[in-house]
């Protein structure tokens, strides 16, 4: 059958639940067992994503000065930040994403208060200093250096003077961190994730925007607890907690997966870190 899903702008849709039925979850069709670790995450209920938490995506926000401004988010996932950038009041939310699924599950959410397009990171379309904010959270630890940097190049083009760049990673500490322990961190994260995720030490997350002419005037750590129970009554509240609880004890396989990434993120608690900077465009 040939594939239905819009190819250009998606323009939001009228007011409609914030995580839609009707728009399935990007990579439902893979089986778990080799789903990336983010989206099996969302498939067991999650809705924070994010490696820090909601918390330090917050502290961030408020930085990043959203209160009419023009604002881009690139890979949105879920949503979840794009609900917090529309209640904030911004002139405009464009968000930029190349998963269709994820795409209308955005503009489910957002309605009529902002746009969706499909695109890359790298490469959005959008005009030169179009934007006074760009966000970018849990999307560029996914990325090898030269994809990070020409992310980074691309916010900063978007940027107008004075445009704020944030971002909501996953980081390693400390800044010295042994190398050939960073090299086992990485392989064994990739191997429970599925993704060939590369975190970075806070100094090289700064030294990133820094190469892509920018700023930063803000940064915070948060402990790495997507999966522990604290973290996730505080992001998910007793209902969405409950969600998960539910879902992750009826489905055998997906508990399997849950406890191999859990494994991996508590062997490691102690490197792993949410990392969060905001950096602006020189006048």
């Amino acid at each position: 059958m040939e594939d239905q899903r819009p190819t250009s702008e998606t323009a939001a849709s009228a007011a409609a639940p914030a995580y839609a039925a009707e728009a399935p979850l990007p990579y439902a069709n893979r089986p778990l067992a080799t789903a990336p670790g983010h989206w099996v995450l969302a498939r067991a209920g999650k809705r924070v994503l994010r490696p820090g938490g909601a918390a330090l995506s917050t502290a961030m926000l408020a930085r990043a000065r959203l209160s009419g401004a023009d604002v881009v988010e690139l890979a949105p996932g879920l949503g979840r930040t794009a609900a917090e950038v529309i209640a904030a009041r911004p002139a405009s939310y464009t968000a930029i994403d190349r998963d269709p699924d994820a795409a209308r599950r955005v503009a489910a959410v957002v309605g009529d208060r902002g746009s969706v397009r499909r695109g890359e990171a790298a490469q959005t379309g959008l005009p030169d200093a179009s934007a006074d904010v760009v966000i970018g959270e849990a999307m560029l630890s996914m990325q090898g250096d030269k994809a990070k940097a020409a992310i980074a190049a691309e916010a900063a083009r978007v940027l107008r003077p004075g445009g704020r760049y944030a971002i909501h990673e996953l980081g390693v500490v400390p800044d010295d961190i042994d190398a050939a322990h960073y090299t086992e961190l990485r392989k064994d994260l990739a191997r429970a994730i599925h993704v060939n995720a590369r975190p970075m030490t806070v100094a090289a997350w700064r030294q990133l925007l820094e190469d892509a002419g920018l700023v930063v005037y803000w940064a915070d750590t948060a402990p790495m607890a997507l999966l522990k129970l604290s973290r996730n009554l505080r992001d998910e509240g007793l209902g969405g907690f409950a969600r998960i609880a539910r879902n992750v004890i009826s489905d055998r396989e997906l508990r399997q997966r849950m406890l191999v990434m859990r494994r991996t993120f508590k062997r490691y608690e102690q490197d792993m870190v949410g990392v969060a900077l905001v950096a602006h465009k020189p006048e």
